[in-house]
């Protein structure tokens, strides 16, 4: 029998001080591993959140008995948290992030973003595996998005600028040779897609990266269930955050000239007025604002499919992932692993172009067949890759393997093709 891991997540956000993804898949892998029975120990900064957001935390969270959550505050509050952000170093936190990352007696150090929490200098703390998921781009974008001056994805690096532009310090940190010392402590990075993977390598990142995509838990909604939605209304979806990166003002005003067939915005975000504006006079375009996980479960369900136009570089598609879960097709735009997903996994359409995406639209509307066949193949995707039974049970493996390595004295890849069974047959660059 496996014996039980101690791990510790250290990450910059974590219910209730989140704000999107990177803080969710925190709490989901914490509670995941300790539903199996093993002891985790999360880190995090509360006062991060609370500098970002200017609150503090209304909404209750729960985590299971084997969780333990240390929130470190930063000293001097906004002065110590520029500190970490212009020098990658824990600064005035230092004290409290060692006595529980380098005193705590772990199998597993799993780093999610801490570019808050400790900057890369906090990948030298602990003995344990080490391990790093790359579930933003914050590794090699001070942005954390490689989305380029606010209006394009970043193919040429014009960092200082955009820093400028995006109302950020400079980061100096970046000019020296911190991240290249500090992530030779990490043993092995998580890459969530191939896409993600290949877009750090080139951008400097070295060591073993294995492919393991994120995970949605199992829909609370029963996927046959028939209530009515949106008045019987026929409708597509767009879930997340309403920000220019997301893309929603792309579907605008195609959706203006398809009277006959709704567009649901659910989400929040800074750029929702500009947003509502562009739809003044719409009757078929609702926003239904942030809702609660059953409602936009409901959602995601009967809607013909779920619009993702992300115009950014998607580290990995969460909202992919939910939607397969609930049996519904995608049309996401032909990017990033947003397309690398349709790619392997089918279960949706593709497009580039606005004619294209009017195509998708309308095949999806006129042909159940098609809509039904591509329902299936996300719902297989998601039950073999993008539930959490799956997911945990290839980490795992993923896990005692390297520490069995590690432990032995071996490199952790030596002698491994791309897709050795030895890591679950995930996808490796080494």
């Amino acid at each position: 029998m496996d014996r039980t891991l101690r791990f510790c997540i250290a990450s910059t956000f974590y219910p209730p001080w989140n704000f999107g993804g990177d803080g969710i898949y925190a709490h989901r892998l914490a509670n995941g591993l300790a539903k199996l029975g093993h002891r985790v120990t999360v880190v995090h900064s509360p006062t991060a959140y609370e500098m970002l957001a200017r609150r503090t935390p209304t909404e209750g969270y729960s985590d299971h008995p084997n969780v333990t959550v240390h929130g470190v505050r930063t000293p001097l509050r906004s002065l110590g948290l520029l500190a970490v952000q212009q020098l990658g170093r824990p600064c005035f936190q230092g004290p409290a992030l060692r006595r529980v990352l380098h005193h705590g007696d772990y199998d597993v150090i799993h780093y999610n973003n801490v570019s808050l929490l400790g900057g890369p200098h906090a990948f030298r703390l602990g003995r344990a595996l080490k391990l790093c998921t790359l579930i933003e781009h914050w590794l090699v974008c001070p942005m954390h998005v490689l989305w380029r001056m606010n209006r394009e994805v970043c193919t040429r690096r014009t960092c200082l600028r955009c820093q400028l532009q995006g109302k950020r310090p400079p980061q100096w940190w970046r000019y020296t040779g911190l991240m290249r010392r500090a992530t030779r402590h990490i043993d092995a990075f998580i890459g969530p897609s191939l896409f993600t993977m290949q877009a750090h390598r080139e951008r400097g990142i070295e060591g073993t990266m294995i492919q393991l995509p994120l995970f949605h838990p199992e829909p609370s909604v029963r996927l046959d269930d028939a209530a009515a939605v949106n008045n019987n209304r026929p409708y597509f979806l767009f879930s997340g955050r309403l920000e220019k990166i997301k893309g929603v003002h792309t579907l605008i005003p195609l959706f203006r000239e398809l009277a006959d067939v709704d567009l649901l915005i659910a989400g929040g975000g800074t750029f929702e007025s500009e947003l509502r504006a562009m739809a003044t006079g719409a009757s078929n375009i609702r926003f239904v604002g942030r809702c609660p996980h059953q409602q936009l479960q409901s959602l995601y369900r009967h809607a013909i499919a779920t619009l993702v136009p992300s115009l950014c570089y998607e580290t990995f598609g969460v909202i992919v992932a939910e939607s397969f879960s609930a049996r519904t097709p995608v049309i996401v735009y032909a990017q990033s692993s947003l397309e690398e997903i349709v790619r392997l996994y089918g279960g949706g359409l593709a497009y580039r172009t606005e004619s294209e995406l009017r195509d998708a639209i309308h095949r999806l509307r006129t042909d159940p067949a098609l809509r039904e066949r591509l329902a299936a193949e996300g719902r297989a995707a998601y039950e073999a890759e993008f539930a959490a039974a799956p997911f945990l049970d290839h980490y795992l493996t993923v896990v005692r393997e390297l520490l069995a390595r590690k432990q032995a004295g071996r490199a952790l890849c030596e002698g491994i093709p791309p897709s050795d069974p030895t890591f679950a047959g995930r996808p490796l660059l080494a």
